[in-house]
């Protein structure tokens, strides 16, 4: 398409000129976690007092969330599909909504229940043929501009350039200039505890597997202990900064996928300069939108398949709170659900769930009898595979209750056992 740079002239616009056409009652989708345009969400903000009842919908935020601060109650009302540090008081106060859905499903929302009036992303100037790239979120970002009514894209130079599906210009309704950093997740800081799971996680890892990695010191201290294996692969919602040594050590090479051979396949990525410096026009890595990559049946067909997700509690059962703290909303389901039940149909699959056995410092036990009143079962017991704590694997498929509740106590923590083998008893989950 030879005449791009006159639609890109034609529809240029500054911040200011774009969110204007945000109106009272709009419901505004804003792009994913470090997709998330700032240019466009302060110029919003700042619109604040022109605006009654503005939906502001989104999954993780990594910006200030002002439009979720006190004071802003009038103007807008936060909808999250997952909670984040910076929405999760409003959410608790009631100031904001939490809608719970599958990673995978949330794309289906904008064509049924939620559908978007606006839609703010970020996306990398054009190619030579007029199309940008998604840069580091395509997941819900893809399926929102197809089906939103108005597309507002803030085009950022410093956007890494990523494989995968594009959109030309043809299809953005409004054009923003603005160069910024990408903002930087820093690694987080791999403790003992972290180390110890990690080391146990990766004993389950074979040579040729293909992995799903969340985000956290767990996963990256899984990272610690890959380095002696032989040809892994990436399918994952995203990946971070220690996937990057391993690709370049040639531990991660992609090449026994059954899919994707040789290709990273992700739906957005979250770390550092580091990271997106390694995605920038790397032909081998390749962003997709969420309804496919957490597609279970897409999933599936990977052998090997090993994902790697971390839980807030595990009860005697082996059900899993991922999301809540008592009747708080924590966080969200995220893919964790998409990736166990993939992980379930792949040949040679495993799916684990990897947490401390503690948490406030040692003085609570996150394995548990019961689950804490109101919180949601996450993961059930009848997905759950296994469960693995710093202190050992448990291997809960095809376990009965009783079996279950032993070998789940024997990889809590010593000092909460013997309380946890007295309630199992008094519950009947044990004989005495």
């Amino acid at each position: 398409m030879d005449n791009w740079r006159s639609l890109y002239a034609e529809k240029l616009a500054t911040p200011e000129q774009a969110l204007k056409h945000v109106k009272s009652g709009d419901r505004v989708l804003l792009g994913h976690a470090v997709g998330e345009p700032p240019t466009l969400v302060d110029a919003l903000v700042a619109r604040a007092p022109e605006l009654e009842n503005v939906e502001v919908v989104h999954m993780v935020a990594m910006g200030p969330a002002k439009y979720a601060q006190v004071g802003m109650e009038k103007s807008f009302r936060h909808n999250g599909f997952f909670i984040g540090a910076t929405t999760r008081k409003a959410v608790q106060e009631h100031r904001a909504d939490f809608t719970p859905c599958f990673f995978s499903e949330i794309p289906r929302l904008f064509q049924t229940t939620v559908p978007i009036d606006v839609l703010l992303m970020q996306v990398t100037p054009p190619d030579e043929e007029g199309f940008c790239s998604y840069g580091v979120s395509s997941d819900y970002t893809k399926p929102a501009a197809e089906v939103a009514k108005l597309v507002i894209a803030q085009m950022n130079d410093q956007m890494p350039f990523t494989g995968g599906p594009k959109i030309h210009l043809k299809d953005i309704d409004m054009i923003v200039e603005h160069s910024e950093p990408i903002v930087e997740l820093k690694p987080p800081k791999i403790g003992d505890v972290e180390r110890a799971i990690g080391e146990n996680v990766a004993s389950l890892v074979e040579d040729g597997s293909t992995l799903q990695l969340g985000i956290g010191a767990i996963p990256d201290a899984v990272l610690l202990f890959l380095k002696d294996k032989k040809d892994l692969g990436i399918h994952s919602e995203m990946f971070s900064d220690g996937v990057v040594d391993l690709a370049l050590a040639g531990v991660v090479t992609n090449k026994k996928k059954k899919l994707h051979q040789g290709k990273f396949t992700i739906s957005f990525l979250m770390g550092t300069k580091k990271l997106y410096d390694f995605v920038d026009h790397n032909p081998d890595v390749e962003v997709y939108p969420v309804d496919y990559v957490n597609d279970p049946f897409i999933i599936g067909q990977y052998d090997k398949m090993v994902c790697i997700n971390s839980a807030l509690q595990v009860n005697l059962m082996g059900e899993v709170n991922a999301e809540m703290i008592g009747n708080c909303q924590f966080s969200g389901v995220g893919g964790q659900v998409d990736f166990v039940r993939g992980a379930s149909r792949s040949k040679g699959g495993k799916s684990i769930i990897a947490l401390p056995a503690t948490a406030a410092h040692g003085t609570i036990s996150r394995i548990v009898c019961e689950l804490d009143r109101g919180a949601a079962v996450t993961t059930s017991r009848n997905d759950v595979h296994y469960v693995v704590t710093e202190y050992g694997i448990a291997d809960l498929r095809g376990k009965t209750l009783r079996d279950r509740a032993e070998a789940l106590i024997a990889i809590s923590h010593p000092d909460f056992r013997e309380k946890l083998r007295a309630q199992a008893i008094e519950l009947g989950s044990l004989s005495r």
